[in-house]
């Protein structure tokens, strides 16, 4: 079993995770094992990652991300209020 890929995160994405005081443990959750994805309509190549979030009321998080063969670039995070798990 080889070691799950490494996050590397953008500097606008730590002053997200700062500025909304946002845990770690969540994104890397969203980021590795989203409930549901979709490609960023705006942005060729960067997907679009959500997950509930129980310890946060069930609100869903969103992670935008590059995924590469030798990481997972996290570009920015932000609960997102108008995500619907799609049907």
């Amino acid at each position: 079993m080889s070691a799950p890929k490494p996050l590397r995160f953008t500097k606008h994405a730590e002053d997200a995770i700062l500025e909304r005081e946002l845990d770690r443990s969540w994104i890397e959750r969203t980021a590795r094992d989203p409930e549901w994805t979709q490609p960023d309509p705006k942005r060729v190549g960067v997907e679009r990652r959500f997950r509930e979030i129980p310890e946060y009321g069930n609100r869903v998080l969103r992670v935008a991300c590059v995924e590469a063969e030798q990481d997972i670039r996290v570009l920015t995070v932000f609960f997102d209020r108008d995500a619907r798990r799609p049907s």
